[in-house]
């Protein structure tokens, strides 16, 4: 959750829309990093209100910033940069992405309650929720097998750092140079490196992020 301070300079940021309709979620669009996410809410007037958060997480805006784009029963509400607040009745929809999708896309109530937004069921974190509730075995082994690589990840990153650090003078001539023990071939190395990036992305698709274990894919 954001602070006070970020949430303030988040809100900001929020531009007014411009009225055009969402675009439905293609299949492909799970490989040029789209994502939508709906959220339903009781509107002002009674009747029910339908907010869609579509994010291109590899960049659309300007300098290849990623903007949240905001829709509201269909039609272009607002946007703003990402980590977003957009304010919706009651509340506000707070959005953060990482290179491998979104870390965060829920809606946080005045009162302090929160709640994740829906994925489209055509988007890849509607698919992967959809596997999660049908194939809930096959779901667990899959997430257990990305933490493992993520972990693989940090600790051969973790040595490769500290080996690193070791050559720098002074602490060379009081502690000595660490010599390290993991000695891998260039394609082991890509493989592990190509592992953690889709263990990265299996995460992001379940809107899962731990500062240390993705920050390997990041």
């Amino acid at each position: 959750m954001l602070t006070e301070w970020k949430r303030r300079r988040a809100v900001q940021r929020v531009k007014p829309g411009d009225g055009r309709e969402l675009k439905r979620f293609r299949w492909w669009q799970m490989f040029a990093g789209r994502a939508l996410l709906h959220l339903d809410l009781p509107g002002r007037d009674g009747r029910g209100v339908r907010y869609s958060v579509d994010v291109r997480y590899m960049g659309s805006g300007e300098n290849g910033e990623v903007v949240a784009q905001l829709y509201r029963d269909g039609r272009h509400h607002a946007s703003s940069r990402t980590p977003a607040v957009l304010p919706v009745e009651g509340g506000a929809i707070e959005v953060a992405t990482s290179a491998f999708g979104v870390r965060r896309c829920h809606y946080v109530a005045d009162d302090g309650g929160e709640r994740r937004l829906v994925p489209d069921p055509a988007s890849g974190e509607g698919r992967r929720a959809r596997l999660e509730r049908e194939r809930p075995a096959l779901s667990r082994a899959i997430g257990a097998v990305s933490v493992v690589m993520l972990v693989v990840g940090v600790g051969l990153n973790l040595v490769q750092i500290l080996a690193a650090l070791s050559r720098i003078p002074p602490i060379a001539e009081n502690i000595g140079v660490l010599v390290s023990p993991i000695h891998l071939p260039i394609w082991l190395n890509i493989a592990l490196g190509l592992a953690a990036a889709l263990a990265s992305t299996e995460r992001a698709l379940r809107m899962r992020h731990h500062w240390l274990l993705d920050a390997v894919g990041n």
